[in-house]
């Protein structure tokens, strides 16, 4: 392990990371100003929650000791990207960007924000059957040897800071901005299965990285490195240690907030339900029985 004052003082600066963090400080700023021009008072907790929580723990990612060291350690690219796609956007979106925008946008605005949202592409990427898979997908890369690629090439490693948590959101957000997301609870049903499923699956990447014999990148060693860098079979097994347990952990609060997500669309369903007419109730059940034919 790294020293303290080694963990403490390293630090840089990621441009791409900079134009992500300042662009999304600016934005929701911008955000709050619009949003109090019209009338709407916003929490202050969730302001800081943004600032605070989301964009300085991506800031300790990207600029910190993970960012710095990233390119040589393994261990520590693992654990910067894993917590970008997992961690930054769970804490980004306490701060309710979408709900904002909302607040913020004139009618026209919030029409087109709507259109957005209800975008295929948007619908099929945020639920929680395909971006686990996404993530999967990532991940599975740390296998071969387009693990060096990742870490050491500048251009990669800026697509990964900016790609990450933008696809981290779109896993996050349908759970925090629930009301911009609904969907039967049919349909959440089938993503708990799913879930428990890929609750297994995803731990496939890290427990290969801990458990292989050989080095898979087949890079051996990192050039000029510190006395305390681990050999390279070691720091591989680190970064399955890493992207083991945040992959597994990371999956109980989903779940729980998926089983939030699904109670509170059983309670809305039924309410709807309860101001349903007999004549309505006769209608829809003569309706689904012709679509079962």
């Amino acid at each position: 392990m790294p020293p303290l004052d080694v963990l403490l003082t390293a630090w840089q600066i990621d441009w791409a990371a900079a134009v992500l963090i300042g662009g999304s400080a600016v934005l929701y700023a911008l955000g709050l100003r619009a949003a109090a021009v019209r009338g709407h008072r916003w929490p202050v907790w969730r302001t800081l929650a943004f600032y605070l929580l989301g964009l300085g723990f991506l800031t300790v990612l990207t600029c910190g000791f993970p960012g710095v060291y990233s390119a040589g350690l393994r261990w520590a690219f693992t654990l910067k990207i894993s917590l970008l796609l997992f961690v930054v956007p769970l804490l980004v979106g306490l701060g309710k960007p979408i709900s904002l925008a909302r607040a913020a946008l004139p009618p026209p605005g919030v029409d087109r924000l709507n259109k957005a949202l209800a975008h295929r592409a948007v619908r099929l990427v945020s639920n929680s059957m395909v971006a686990p898979l996404l993530g999967l997908a990532l991940f599975s890369t740390f296998l071969t040897p387009a693990f060096y690629t990742l870490r050491a090439a500048p251009t990669a490693e800026a697509l990964l800071t900016v790609g990450v948590p933008l696809l981290g959101l779109l896993l996050a957000l349908p759970i925090i901005e629930e009301a911009d997301f609904r969907r039967s609870s049919a349909f959440f049903t089938l993503e708990f299965v799913f879930v428990f499923i890929e609750l297994l699956v995803d731990a496939v990447p890290g427990i290969l990285l801990r458990l292989n014999g050989q080095v898979l990148d087949h890079v051996m060693a990192a050039p000029s490195a510190p006395g305390w860098f681990p050999d390279a079979l070691r720091d591989q097994q680190l970064a399955g240690d890493v992207l083991w347990f945040i992959c597994e952990i990371v999956d109980l609060p989903l779940i729980i907030l998926m089983f939030i997500r699904f109670s509170r669309s059983d309670k809305r369903e039924a309410r709807g339900f309860d101001c349903l007419t007999d004549a309505e109730l006769d209608e829809l059940n003569a309706e689904h029985l012709r679509r079962g034919r």
